[in-house]
Formats: structure tokens, C-alpha cells, sequence
């Protein structure tokens, strides 16, 4: 597990199993963890089934990435920061009449302080995403680099000015200017969007430590061995203070200012931030690197409760000096750690009502899921959720208090495109348990290309009524399983 021992770096094995078992303890859906210092990796977890050599979604962590191949632009004298998007998509412009779009500049977009509201590809299922941006019709507007607001489509549209001026896949283009110098792996790829460019905002898939290596890199403020592979000027403001965050008195981690496409943190920090959690934190004076991937989608504590505790534990119990070996410590974190599992729905793992519903079909009542029937199956602690929608019949095997692994039935997700149909089935864990006597939960987690959770609750009445009730938190697919709806038992 270890490259280096904690405490030969200064940090404390005992903090790291307390860091380890608060984010158990708050319910977090954690999937893998690394604890880098000075170069060394000194703690590494996989949460089963995730391994080191899965391609992990880093969902927004992508958006740093474009900051550094927009850094490695103006290394190579392609552009200036100061330039107005439109000076390099003129055809795109055409229709544009807004001039705080037009003369919204490349340091502003960079910064979040674009000129207009941004619109929802997925929503409006575009054909060409570039294309889409700059046709934005909205009537609001103001001056770029007056106000912080959020626009992945901004930044998606920094990545394809990069693949406009080099002619290189994004990716491509970092990894012959720095990625293959520091050993960054050869599977990692960024998913597409609509019109061919790499979905430069959201798509990235890599290792967990590939991402630690493109951190160290950026700590390093572009010198790897002895190199200097990106300009440290540029790597210094990307990651610095350069527009507010914060709301009111808001001191949530992502409340602490931000600069090119790299969020700032407590204790002078800095960090990649991807939704549902991917992380990669770099603290300076520390020399300290913590990466962390997981799907909180939803859980609006789970960043804070991330990073305080980390902070806390951590990054505040770290000695400037190597400590003496604690082989105790060592040991007990190493028995903590070792049976760590992805996380599963939490609550009772049999009732009475199991043997009542075993193989009894429920006919549905008009609802928003198009389901007009569905039977559970029953088999020891394995069940099967058996229903039809408008695509007819399907089968989501689950655990009861465990997960249970498999495709997710529906048809046309996207795959290697967003908001393609395709004819992938996304891998899910599927873990059940008994809320209420009455009242199974199905916990659907995609771990996947894309990640997300489907909640499902199904409940019953002795006269023969069943309530279903679906929800989600995922990007751009379980649209169809969201809302309530009413079952009848068939009697025999």
C-alpha cells in the first residue's frame, strides 16, 4: 500500500485511520484516497471493487486540466489571455450581437466571469456544442471579469480553442508538452461531445494517480526533475487568489476564492474540484497532496465534511519532521483499511413482508416511470426488482445489505458521446435494505463512464396499495425513474 511510511514524512497513521473513519461515520460514498508528502505517496486505498488501474470520471477536475493546456498555449505563443474569445471562432460569432459575449476574454473565462448565464446542452440535445455556446440567446448579461459564476460550457469552450489552434485532441496536445515526461499513463481519455471536440469541461477518465502525478506537477508550478515543462508565472497565478466565492459569510472550501479553473482552500491551498467528489488538494507549505475520488452527488456536506476533517486530522497534525515509527498505528490503520467496501444502503436486512411479496406482481397506475407493473423475487439475502416500462420488460438483481453487481437495464445512455443514445448498459451496485417492515429501499450506484444513484422506495399496505416513489441524482440519464406512482396487487 505504502510507497513511504506516514510517519517517515511527518504524518501520523492514528489521524489518518480517525480521517478514514469520519468519512465512514458521515456515510460518504468514497471510492479511493491517496496521501502524497514531499514526493512520497504514503497512504493509498482502494474502496472494493475500485482498483489503481481503474479510469476514473474526474467530472470537473477536467476544467484544470484545460487551464494547463491554455497555459501551455501561451507558452507556444498561440495565444493571449487578454484576446477576446470571438477573435478565435469568428463563424461561431456570426449571430452573436451581445457584446459582453464577444468581448469576454480568455483570462475571463479562465477566472469564471463570463458575460452570460450559460444554457444546458443536455436539455436542448445539441448537435454541436461549440456551436451552441456562442448562439446563446439570453438578454442578460454583463461585463466579463466583474462577477464569479459558474459556466462549465465556457470552459468546454477553452478546450476546443485548443484543439482549434494545435490541432491535437487536448489530451494529446498536454501529454507531448508535459504529461508523458512525469509518467502520466497511456489508457486515460476524455469523453466527446456533440460537434467532435473532447468534453474538455467534465469528460476526463484517468487514474487516481495520474491525477496525483498532474498535482505534484502543479505544485511544482510546472518543474518536474529538474525541468521546467510549464511556465511557473502562469502556474502561480492559475492557482492564487484571483476572484471571490463567497456569498455572505459563507467559509465552506469552495468559498475561499478561485483562479484559472483551480479552486483555492484553507491554509493557503489550492484544489481540482469534480462533482460528487474528485479531488486533488495541494497544500504548498506543507508539501502535502491529498486526491480523493468518491460519488457524493447530492450530499451537500460531503465537501465540507471532506476537507475540514482532512484538514483537521491531517494537514494539522503534520510535523515538519519525520516522527518515530509507530508500528502499532501503522498496523491497526492497515486492519481499518483493509476491508473497506463501497458503500451500500443502511438499514435492516429482513422483515416479515420478504416471504409476503415474494413473487407477487403489482400492476401501476399511470405515473411519470411508465411502469405498468412490477414482482420481486426473493432468493436468501439476493433479490430481483422485475418491472415493464415503455421499453418493456426489465431485471435489477440486488443485495440485501450488500451490493450486487451488474448492468442497469435501461437502454440509450450515452457512452463515448454525451447526450448520445448508445447501446451501453452502465456496471451498477445495487444494495437493498428494509427502511420499515413494509418499506424496501433499493440504493442503484452507476460506477461506470459516468457515475450517479438512483433511490428507489417501495412500500406496502396490507389491503393491497403500493407506493413507488424514484429519484435521482445523476447528470444525464435516469430521467425516466424520477416521481410517485401507485400499485395494486393481482390477486391469485
Amino acid at each position: 500500500m505504502y510507497i513511504s511510511d506516514l510517519e517517515s514524512q511527518g504524518l501520523r497513521s492514528d489521524k489518518v485511520q480517525e480521517f478514514l473513519k469520519t468519512l465512514e461515520d458521515n456515510r460518504l460514498t468514497t471510492h479511493d484516497m491517496i496521501i502524497a508528502r514531499n514526493g512520497e505517496i504514503v497512504f493509498e486505498k482502494y474502496w472494493e471493487p475500485f482498483d489503481e488501474k481503474f479510469l476514473h470520471r474526474m467530472y470537473s477536475v477536467t476544467k484544470s486540466f484545460v487551464a494547463l493546456a491554455v497555459g501551455c498555449l501561451l507558452q507556444d505563443g498561440l495565444v493571449k489571455l487578454d484576446d477576446p474569445i470571438s477573435r478565435y471562432f469568428p463563424k461561431e460569432c456570426a449571430n452573436q450581437t451581445d457584446p459582453n459575449m464577444l468581448n469576454q476574454t480568455i483570462r475571463h473565462m479562465l477566472m469564471m466571469s463570463t458575460g452570460k448565464w450559460p444554457r444546458s446542452w443536455f436539455a436542448h440535445r445539441t448537435d454541436d456544442r461549440v456551436q451552441f455556446y456562442f448562439d446563446n440567446p439570453a438578454g442578460q448579461s454583463r461585463p466579463s471579469g466583474t462577477l464569479f459564476q459558474y459556466d462549465s460550457e465556457g470552459s468546454f469552450i477553452l478546450g476546443a480553442l485548443v484543439e482549434r489552434l494545435t490541432g491535437e485532441n487536448m489530451l494529446d496536445y498536454l501529454r507531448r508538452k508535459a504529461l508523458d515526461k512525469i509518467g502520466f499513463s497511456k489508457e486515460p481519455y476524455i469523453l466527446k461531445c456533440p460537434g467532435g471536440h473532447s468534453w474538455a469541461d467534465s469528460g476526463l477518465l484517468c487514474t487516481p494517480r495520474d491525477l496525483l502525478k498532474v498535482a505534484q506537477l502543479t505544485m511544482n508550478y510546472g518543474s518536474w526533475n529538474g525541468e521546467q515543462l510549464m511556465d511557473e508565472e502562469y502556474l502561480r497565478t492559475a492557482t492564487s487568489y484571483l476572484i471571490a466565492t463567497r456569498q455572505d459569510d459563507d467559509e465552506s472550501p469552495d468559498a475561499q476564492g478561485y483562479g484559472y479553473y483551480i479552486w483555492r482552500n484553507y491554509h493557503d491551498s489550492f484544489f481540482f474540484n469534480g462533482m460528487g467528489g474528485q479531488f486533488a488538494l495541494c497544500v504548498p507549505s506543507k508539501q502535502l497532496i491529498f486526491i480523493y475520488n468518491g460519488d457524493n452527488q447530492g450530499r451537500l456536506h460531503a465537501t465540507k465534511v471532506i476537507f475540514d476533517s482532512f484538514f483537521k486530522l491531517v494537514y494539522e497534525t503534520a510535523a515538519d519532521a519525520p516522527l518515530p515509527a509507530n508500528t502499532e498505528a501503522k498496523a491497526a490503520l492497515d486492519a481499518y483499511a483493509k476491508d473497506l467496501k463501497l458503500a451500500v444502503a443502511v438499514g435492516e436486512t429482513e422483515s416479515p413482508w420478504q416471504e409476503k411479496l415474494n413473487g407477487i406482481t403489482y400492476t401501476m397506475d399511470e405515473n411519470p416511470m411508465g411502469i405498468t407493473k412490477f414482482t420481486l423475487h426473493f432468493e436468501g439475502k439476493k433479490g430481483v426488482f422485475a418491472y415493464t416500462n415503455a421499453q418493456g420488460d426489465k431485471e435489477l438483481a440486488f443485495g440485501l445489505g450488500y451490493n450486487e453487481f451488474g448492468p442497469f437495464p435501461q437502454d440509450g445512455y450515452s457512452d463515448i458521446v454525451g447526450s448520445k443514445p448508445s447501446d451501453i448498459h452502465y456496471h451498477t451496485a445495487v444494495s437493498a435494505v428494509w427502511q420499515d417492515p413494509h418499506k424496501l429501499y433499493l440504493k442503484v450506484q452507476v460506477i461506470d463512464k459516468y457515475f450517479g444513484v438512483l433511490h428507489i422506495t417501495l412500500s406496502f399496505r396490507e389491503d393491497g396499495l403500493a407506493g413507488v416513489y424514484m429519484v435521482k441524482t445523476a447528470e444525464d440519464f435516469f430521467e425516466e425513474y424520477q416521481g410517485f406512482g401507485c400499485g395494486h396487487r393481482i390477486e391469485e
